[in-house]
């Protein structure tokens, strides 16, 4: 089988110890914000061997528990105050509180999918009133749920796209020839506007 990494040319092999040492902390990191794209990521390259899987799932399930359980506790004793501070926030925050009203701890168990309020929603969830005792139990295991399916998911479809690398990078190209045919035909269709 083909080395993923080496295969697309990024790394070379400083770039193994590299990702060794701070592949990680950049999954830490990136399991505590919307961090679907370090997960993918990680992923990719637990299926090359250059980090463990285990331990990619095991740091996503930390980081994403203690983020959202921080996240909630800051809601939970200045979330009101600190959402007016924020305008901007407004129609999100509206939001989440609409779907947590409507679907309680189907809400909380889901959130982490939800994209665009994920960082916001357990502020929400915090300053709506929801207990402390509750919202722990579902935390814990809508993170181990959200843990555990996007290292799979990321770790099976590496797998898919080395076996099937050859048929994506031709429908890739396909869709760049065809945009940029797409393109040209628009700017000659502009151009002959104006006059």
């Amino acid at each position: 089988m083909h080395d993923l990494i080496q295969y697309f040319g990024f790394l070379d092999f400083n770039g193994r110890e590299f990702i060794q040492d701070w592949g990680y902390i950049a999954v830490l990191l990136g399991s505590m914000v919307e961090g679907e794209s370090i997960i993918f990521a990680a992923g990719l390259l637990a299926h090359e061997g250059y980090l463990s899987i285990y331990k990619v799932t095991l740091i996503a399930f930390v980081g994403t528990l203690v983020a959202d359980q921080s996240l909630y506790f800051m809601g939970h004793f200045y979330g009101k105050a600190f959402l007016e501070k924020f305008p901007s926030l407004q129609a999100k925050s509206e939001k989440a509180f609409r779907l947590l009203h409507k679907y309680n701890n189907l809400f909380i168990m889901s959130f982490r999918f939800i994209y665009g309020i994920r960082i916001l929603s357990p502020l929400v969830i915090g300053a709506s009133g929801i207990p402390m005792r509750r919202f722990m139990i579902l935390n814990l295991i809508a993170a181990v749920i959200w843990s555990v399916s996007s290292c799979a998911a990321a770790y099976y479809f590496a797998h898919l796209l080395i076996e099937y690398w050859h048929v994506i990078s031709k429908i890739i190209f396909g869709f760049m020839i065809f945009g940029a045919g797409v393109l040209y035909g628009i700017h000659l269709w502009r151009k002959r506007n104006r006059r």
